[in-house]
C-alpha cells in the first residue's frame, strides 16, 4: 500500500490541466444504458470512481472501451445480461441507487441494487429516491438479506408521468427521478430539482441521446417520453471540485497557478469567497488563474448549499485556507451533518477550529437542534506543523494534501485509495507545480480508515 510524503512551504506554481468532473461522467455512463445506442465521451478523467462505474455497467451488459490516453471513453449497451448488481458492489460508491430509474424502462425483470455507499460524511439516505419512483408507478422495496440488504424494484404495469416535488433538491433523487421519466408515459415535471452544472451536463447529454427534456423557472424540470435515441458525442465538463482545490493551494502557498479549463459560470460563489479572503484571481476565456497578492483576511461567513450556493465539496479545503487567514471565520454545513470530523486532525497539526451542534450561519437547517456537530470556528493565521494522517474521505483527503503543502515539516498520508476516487494523477500534477510530494510504498503496516 502506498502512502504519500509531502514537504510544504513551497509556493506552487504554473499551469493545471483540469479534468473532466467525476460527478458527470460517472451519471452519464448510468444514463446511457436508457438506449442501445453508442455514446463516446471525450474528457473521460483516469480515476478510481470510473473505473468501478464502468465495472458496474459492464455487470449488466455495458460494452466499454476506454483510451486512458485521449480521455475517450465509448460505451453499448446492447442488451441487459443481467439486472442483478452483485452485493460485492455495495458500498463502492453512490452509483447502483442510479441503476433503477435507468433500467427501469427497458425491462420487466426485478432490478436489484446493493445499498448505497460513498464517503462516511454522513446519512445518505435514499428515500426520496424510492418515493419518486414509487409515483412513477414502480414497485421499489429493501429487502434485508445474509450480508448486506439491497433495492428491488420493477414497473410490472410502466412507468407513467407524474407531477413529483421533491423536499429537498437532491442531485441524486434529481438524477434518478430524469432518467426514469425519460421511459414514462406522457410527460414528468420534476419540482425542488438540482441545478448543479453536473445535472446540467448530465440534461444536455440526455437531450443529445433524444430525449425532450427542459428547465422552467423555479428549479423545474420537464421531461417527456422517449422511445426512438440517438447515438452521441458528449465533452463531459471540466471538475469545479478539482479546479477549486487547485486554486486554493496556489493562495495558501502564495503561489500562482493558471487552472485551464475551468469555466468561471461554474464557479461564482467560489470565486466571490475567493475575493473576500483577499485571494487573487484573473478569468481568461481559456481557463481562472489563482495567485496570492496580500495576506488573507478572515472574518468570514460561509454557508454550504445546494447550486449555486457554496458547494459542500469545496468546504473541506476552504477551512484549510482560512486557517492562514487573519482573523475569526464561521462555516456552517447544511448538506452532510457529519463534514467535520477532519477538522481533529488539523486541530493536531496546529489548526484553531471549534466545532459546534448550533447552526452558525445566517439560516438554521435541517440539521438544527439534532446534536450534530455541522458548524464550526476557525481562527487564524496559525502555523501546521506536519503529521501522520489516515484519510477517512475524499475532499477530507484533499484539505489534508493542502495542510501538508502548507507545513514547512514532512507529512505522511495514507487511504490514497479515497484520493484517488476523485483526483487524477495527483501527485504528478503537483510536482509539476512545484511540489514537494512523492508517492511511495509505506514502510510498515497502514491502519485503514473507512
Amino acid at each position: 500500500m502506498d502512502v504519500l510524503k509531502i514537504k510544504g512551504n513551497n509556493s506552487l506554481t504554473g499551469e493545471f490541466k483540469a479534468s473532466g468532473a467525476k460527478n458527470a461522467i460517472t451519471k452519464m455512463l448510468v444514463a446511457s444504458l436508457i438506449s442501445k445506442k453508442r455514446c463516446i465521451f471525450s474528457n473521460v478523467p483516469n480515476i478510481t470512481e470510473v473505473q468501478v462505474t464502468i465495472d458496474l455497467c459492464r455487470e449488466i451488459g455495458m460494452e466499454a472501451q476506454w483510451d486512458k490516453e485521449t480521455q475517450t471513453l465509448e460505451v453499448i449497451t446492447k442488451e441487459l445480461k443481467t439486472t442483478y448488481i452483485p452485493q460485492r458492489f455495495s458500498g463502492a460508491n453512490r452509483i447502483p441507487i442510479l441503476m433503477i430509474g435507468a433500467l427501469l424502462g427497458r425491462t420487466d425483470k426485478d432490478i436489484v441494487v446493493p445499498t448505497v455507499g460513498g464517503c462516511n460524511i454522513g446519512k445518505r439516505p435514499v428515500t426520496f429516491h424510492i418515493d419518486a419512483l414509487r409515483a412513477l408507478g414502480a414497485e421499489v422495496e429493501y429487502r434485508d438479506r445474509k450480508i448486506d440488504g439491497a433495492y428491488f424494484a420493477q414497473s410490472p404495469n410502466g412507468l407513467k408521468g407524474t407531477i413529483i416535488e421533491l423536499p429537498y433538491p437532491s442531485v441524486g433523487a434529481t438524477e434518478n427521478i430524469i432518467l426514469a421519466a425519460s421511459r414514462a408515459k406522457g410527460v414528468t415535471i420534476l419540482k425542488n430539482a438540482a441545478t448543479e452544472p453536473e445535472v446540467i451536463d448530465l440534461i444536455l447529454f440526455l437531450q443529445k441521446l433524444g430525449i425532450n427534456i427542459y428547465f422552467d423557472l423555479n428549479r423545474t424540470i420537464y421531461i417527456h417520453e422517449t422511445t426512438q435515441f440517438n447515438e452521441v458525442k458528449h465533452h463531459v465538463i471540466t471538475d469545479r471540485i478539482e479546479a477549486a482545490s487547485i486554486g486554493m493551494s496556489a493562495i495558501s502557498t502564495k503561489g500562482r497557478v493558471f487552472v485551464k479549463g475551468i469555466r468561471q459560470e461554474h464557479m461564482i460563489t467560489f470565486l466571490n469567497k475567493i475575493r473576500e479572503i483577499r485571494g487573487g484571481f484573473q478569468v481568461y476565456n481559456t481557463g481562472i488563474e489563482f495567485f496570492y497578492k496580500e495576506p488573507l483576511k478572515g472574518g468570514v461567513q460561509i454557508e454550504t448549499s445546494v447550486h449555486p450556493g457554496f458547494m459542500t465539496d469545496w468546504q473541506q479545503p476552504f477551512v484549510v485556507v482560512l486557517t492562514q487567514a487573519k482573523g475569526t471565520s464561521i462555516v456552517h454545513e447544511t448538506v452532510y451533518e457529519n463534514r467535520f470530523g477532519y477538522t481533529k486532525i488539523l486541530n493536531e497539526m496546529g489548526a484553531d477550529i471549534e466545532s459546534f451542534s448550533q447552526c452558525l450561519g445566517g439560516h438554521s437547517c435541517r440539521f438544527a437542534h439534532q446534536n450534530y456537530n455541522h458548524s464550526v470556528i476557525v481562527r487564524g493565521p496559525t502555523k501546521l506543523t506536519g503529521h501522520k494522517i489516515a484519510i477517512p474521505d475524499l475532499r477530507a483527503g484533499f484539505a489534508y494534501v493542502l495542510a501538508a503543502l502548507i507545513s514547512p515539516e514532512e507529512s505522511e498520508i495514507s487511504n490514497l485509495f479515497y484520493l484517488d476516487r476523485g483526483y487524477e494523477s495527483l501527485e504528478t500534477k503537483l510536482s509539476l507545480l512545484g511540489a514537494d510530494i512523492q508517492r511511495v510504498p509505506a514502510k510498515e503496516p497502514v491502519t485503514l480508515v473507512t
